[in-house]
């Protein structure tokens, strides 16, 4: 492309300049010529006086030389006239008899050449009534006075046009060929697995528009590869629970080989789970929030896990409560995700707690956010920031930190939150803020005191070992 625009500008430029300094060449010789002869009309016409008043020899030399640029320049021509045979003739005579007579008889000037130029023959009445011819030489030189150097700009502008407008389409193709160049490199080191390739967005409009949807399906592409090790990671980190029940149940079966072995087994699975997560986990996605018209009843979503768990707590002798889940709430959120986030909070409570250890399940229905609270009454979280680092990260001291990161991008999907805290059971208390109108979440304020004004009225305080779920 560069190349091309540089030939096209030359042919252009070309054409231009020899369309314009061939006339304009010719215009200034034709101008150089009408200059030397009108120089040697003014000399002809200046001896006209001194013809129609004498025809004297002497006195015509001298009005000739005094008149003439060169004594060799001019001559003067008068007929017989009278008694006298022969005519006068004065100076060098250039021209042919027969061209002399001619201009006599016409009465007419008119230019002849000769050897080294031309000549002007003027014809001048004089006083006897007869025509004399005064001819004035015009050099070769004269006539070209000027016109080689006057070609000679000519022909340097019309080179510095052509080396001028090449260097502007150079320039341009360069404008035009870099950024595609930039592009089809960026585009094959993408497709070489670099997916932090981007290409700047500059040079023509057309060019900024590819460079921007390349960079935007960049960003696509490491998006959806992120999505897919995110949900490799989650549904790994799911796999979880099932696990959970598994190793509860095996720490149920006493000793034995047999017992040994599950036991083992479990751990190893737990462990081979573990590395699946972290290995999927190279990037964070980004969650997106929840399309127009999608959702779930957090209130049933609640009901089902609770009951999914009072199992395992009833065989460790666990009390639980749930309140605010008897009455539909309508959550910004895919069903299977916020199953997934209270997993991996009541994971978290066997996992991390010692048997016999109560825990509650509160949901709290506002204008502009519902908030699922999930206590327990165990030690607690000495240091709720390093936990919620470790929601960020890839996890450590046998936690793979996905399930806090699970929770985390389920409300920051919806604009809310997550935050960790004392409960008044005096365990842990992990809130979940889902805001509903997509706004941000409100600053950090002390968030217990507006759950107990929102909390509904009737909810128990006390713990009951078989309670049913509503």
């Amino acid at each position: 492309m560069r190349w091309a625009l540089v030939k096209v500008s030359l042919a252009v430029t070309a054409m231009v300049v020899v369309a314009f300094a061939v006339p304009l060449g010719l215009v200034i010789r034709e101008m150089a010529r009408d200059r030397a002869f009108s120089g040697a009309e003014r000399e002809a016409a200046a001896i006209a006086p001194a013809l129609s008043i004498t025809t004297d020899r002497e006195q015509l030399e001298r009005v000739v030389a005094s008149v003439g640029s060169d004594d060799a320049a001019m001559a003067v021509h008068i007929p017989a006239t009278g008694d006298a045979e022969d005519g006068i003739d004065i100076g060098q005579e250039r021209a042919a008899a027969l061209d002399i007579a001619a201009v006599r008889k016409l009465g007419r000037a008119s230019t002849t050449p000769v050897t080294g130029g031309s000549v002007l023959l003027q014809p001048v009445a004089i006083g006897s009534g007869g025509i004399a011819v005064v001819e004035v030489f015009v050099p070769e030189a004269e006539v070209s006075n000027g016109v080689g150097t006057a070609w000679a700009v000519l022909a340097a502008v019309g080179v510095a046009l052509i080396v001028g407008s090449v260097a502007v389409a150079d320039r341009l193709g360069v404008r035009m060929v870099r950024p595609a160049q930039r592009l089809a490199q960026g585009a094959h080191e993408l497709g070489e697995g670099r997916l932090g390739v981007r290409v700047p967005e500059e040079g023509p409009p057309e060019l900024r528009s590819a460079a921007m949807a390349f960079n935007s399906m960049a960003d696509q592409v490491v998006q959806l590869l992120a999505n897919e090790r995110e949900l490799a990671a989650d549904l790994s980190h799911r796999l979880r629970t099932p696990l959970t029940v598994l190793r509860l149940n095996a720490a149920s079966l006493g000793e034995g080989p047999a017992a040994e072995q599950t036991r083992a087994a479990v751990e190893q699975l737990e462990r081979e789970v573990d590395t699946i997560i972290r290995t999927a986990r190279d990037a964070r996605p980004q969650t997106s929030a929840a399309g127009p018209g999608a959702g779930c009843d957090a209130a049933e979503v609640v009901r089902e896990r609770m009951k999914f768990w009072s199992a395992l707590a009833e065989d460790e002798g666990r009390t639980w409560r749930v309140a605010g889940a008897d009455r539909p709430v309508r959550v910004p959120v895919a069903r299977a995700d916020l199953a997934a986030a209270l997993d991996a909070l009541l994971g978290n409570v066997f996992r991390h707690t010692p048997e016999g250890t109560a825990f509650a399940v509160d949901v709290h229905n506002g204008d502009d956010a519902v908030i699922v609270l999930v206590s327990d009454a165990g030690p607690g979280i000495p240091d709720p920031d390093a936990a919620m680092a470790r929601g960020r990260g890839s996890g450590s001291d046998g936690s793979t930190g996905l399930g806090l990161d699970i929770v985390r991008r389920l409300a920051e999907s919806t604009g809310g939150d997550v935050r960790i805290g004392s409960s008044v059971l005096g365990g842990t208390e992990v809130r979940i803020w889902l805001q509903l109108d997509g706004r941000a979440a409100p600053e950090r304020r002390g968030h217990r005191g507006a759950v107990r004004r929102r909390r509904p009225r009737g909810a128990s305080r006390t713990f009951n070992r078989s309670r049913s779920l509503p």
